[in-house]
């Protein structure tokens, strides 16, 4: 019932463009006090009834009492509540610590719990307040992401920015890719990224619903394989593309819920895991599948991806940080898949 009543409450106390963060306080006896009747199908409607224009505090019977809480801190996030999928490490990490650095309050989600429980105390001691929270979610999982979403509403109140980053990768010939592997990846990276939406959506459609004013953003982060195919890697590809579509359709259905859907077309990130990491990342998959003729270290499989970029490197958080800002930022976009390839995919 949380996720019903505390984005409802959010979006009633929106003050301009602004939604406030909600913390649990103890009662003082000057808020009011609000009762949701049993089996109520529209909570929004009572409590835009029942509590007062201006109102910065309220209890709610069996649920407490919340105090709003605006950011007034600088920053192109700032007062804004994100949640990032697959933040315990890699550009999902980078990504929720940048949130941070310039003022959202950030839920970091990934199935390694302790990765970012660990990560939520590093970025708060680096700025100086309770900025983030650690997260455990399964994104194949619809029990787990419901549990998640729920946790992100009890402590922030609500969500404005959902990032689905989480994302997997199992290399292969067509010939010979195990069909463990492509349930894996489509399940994490097609999957997982519509049960994310599904699970958020509704939490950024009653906020709209309550402040007209505000739009929400989900963005995506795809990959430059969601735009081209990926000779022996065609399960991710493939994945990808799914993602892409996905992304456009949910941008149709749900614009009309004041949520904007977009997706980041990243090129390939060097220095996170996905690729870095000698036992399972893509330099080791990729000189193993023998996908890069005649390399025989990870050095040469660098080398030969660094070649097909015209500026000649890989991309970095920095990259795609300025086109996220962008997407959120930008009032009149929705339904597009960005390329940050350094000119390695040019769009017609």
């Amino acid at each position: 019932m949380l996720t019903k009543i505390l984005p409802a409450v959010r979006g009633l106390m929106a003050h301009n463009q602004d939604l406030p963060r909600l913390a649990r306080v103890d009662p003082d006896g000057t808020e009011p006090v609000i009762a949701i009747p049993p089996g109520c199908g529209d909570v929004l409607a009572v409590l835009r009834d029942r509590l007062p224009a201006g109102a910065r505090r309220v209890t709610v019977e069996a649920f407490g009492t919340y105090a709003a809480e605006f950011s007034g801190r600088a920053g192109r996030a700032a007062g804004k509540i994100a949640v990032v999928t697959g933040a315990a490490q890699g550009f999902g990490l980078e990504i929720a610590t940048d949130l941070a650095a310039q003022g959202a309050w950030v839920a970091l989600a990934d199935i390694n719990v302790e990765g970012v429980n660990a990560a939520a105390a590093t970025i708060n001691a680096a700025c100086g307040r309770d900025a983030a929270i650690g997260v455990a979610v399964n994104v194949a999982d619809p029990d787990s992401l419901a549990a998640a979403m729920a946790r992100v509403v009890a402590s922030f109140g609500g969500i404005d920015l959902f990032v689905a980053n989480a994302g997997v990768l199992r290399a292969g010939s067509v010939k010979d890719l195990s069909v463990k592997d492509l349930d894996f990846v489509t399940s994490v990276n097609y999957k997982g990224y519509f049960l994310s939406v599904q699970s958020v959506a509704p939490i950024m459609a009653l906020q709209h619903s309550a402040a007209p004013q505000v739009w929400f953003d989900i963005i995506q982060i795809n990959s430059k394989s969601g735009l081209t195919g990926s000779n022996k890697n065609g399960a991710y590809a493939g994945s990808k593309f799914g993602g892409i579509g996905l992304t456009q359709s949910f941008a149709l259905e749900l614009v009309e819920d004041g949520v904007k859907v977009n997706a980041i077309c990243p090129g390939n990130f060097y220095d996170g895991p996905l690729w870095s990491d000698p036992e399972k990342g893509l330099f080791k998959q990729y000189l193993d599948s023998g996908k890069v003729p005649g390399a025989k270290t990870f050095a040469d499989v660098k080398r030969f991806y660094e070649a097909k970029v015209p500026m000649r490197r890989g991309c970095t958080t920095p990259d795609v940080m300025k086109a996220l800002y962008y997407l959120m930022e930008q009032a009149y976009e929705t339904g597009q898949a960005m390329p940050v390839t350094g000119g390695q995919v040019m769009l017609a």
